[in-house]
């Protein structure tokens, strides 16, 4: 995209925006937050009230590793007002080829204070609360409860089953991905809703009944990950948050994006909850 003149056809639809809040209500948003934000609010499916949208909002972001990184980066330059980060580990060295939102001046740091000072380089008008701890079927519900949407970039079959049930319990959507070798999928969970044909939406469970034999799946460290492919599915999970929380466009429910790197092909395949 060329660099521009480009400022000026932003300026109309901003002194709009600003005119029908001032006349309406104070507007939430600084001059510097509407300069920031332009570029959204111009947009006639986002606009002011879509962009104020995602500054009410709480995004509790399940790990701050490949997936996580991306995800909070976007959801942070989107204006997400409330990012809940939960994760347990440090920055390794070995983590720097794929978590972009680490750096080499974080090695051996909590990631999640490491993630807090990149959010907060990116959009100081983001909160962030940081959670360091591994989230389990214990405390995932009470955790959980205090968000809107949650968005899952975790790396073990556990703790996707711990966030998937209690999204369930607790009514809140949920943005999940995973990512192989060279291939990733991303899907939204809303189980807690009415599906098109009248039944209910389907459950992670109704998706992966049941975890794979532990030496079926191996981990990150044995098998390898292409680094940018955590980029492409991590921005595909922030997407799907962003219009989820913005309540714009048709979230990926009760359908998965499949993602095949090496051959540059996605594919989406629809499922349904399983009978009773």
């Amino acid at each position: 995209m060329a660099a521009s003149p480009a400022r000026e056809p932003d300026k109309p639809a901003v002194a709009d925006y600003v005119h029908a809040m001032t006349h309406h209500e104070q507007p939430p948003f600084s001059p510097a937050e509407l300069e920031r934000y332009a570029r959204h609010i111009v947009l006639p499916e986002i606009g002011g009230p879509g962009q104020q949208a995602l500054k009410r909002a709480r995004v509790l972001v399940v790990g701050a590793g490949g997936l996580g990184a991306p995800v909070l980066q976007y959801l942070a330059a989107a204006g997400i007002g409330t990012l809940g980060i939960v994760d347990d580990d440090t920055v390794s060295l070995s983590n720097l080829q794929r978590q972009v939102i680490h750096d080499t001046a974080s090695l051996g740091t909590a990631k999640v204070d490491s993630a807090e000072r990149a959010i907060s380089a990116v959009n100081p008008h983001v909160a962030v609360v940081k959670h360091r701890l591994r989230l389990d079927a214990a405390n995932a519900p009470e955790l959980i409860a205090g968000y809107d949407i949650v968005a899952d970039g975790s790396d073990n079959f556990d703790t996707r089953y711990a966030v998937a049930d209690a999204c369930a319990a607790v009514g809140k959507a949920l943005v999940h991905g995973a990512v192989g070798r060279f291939d990733g999928s991303v899907t939204v969970l809303k189980p807690f809703e009415q599906a098109p044909d009248g039944g209910p939406n389907p459950t992670y469970r109704d998706l992966f009944p049941e975890p794979p034999p532990a030496d079926m799946v191996p981990s990150c460290a044995q098998a390898g990950v292409l680094g940018a492919l955590t980029g492409v599915i991590g921005t595909l999970l922030a997407m799907e948050v962003i219009k989820l929380a913005a309540g714009v466009g048709e979230p990926l429910v009760g359908r998965i994006l499949l993602y095949d790197a090496l051959a540059a092909r996605f594919d989406t395949m629809r499922y349904r909850a399983r009978p009773a």
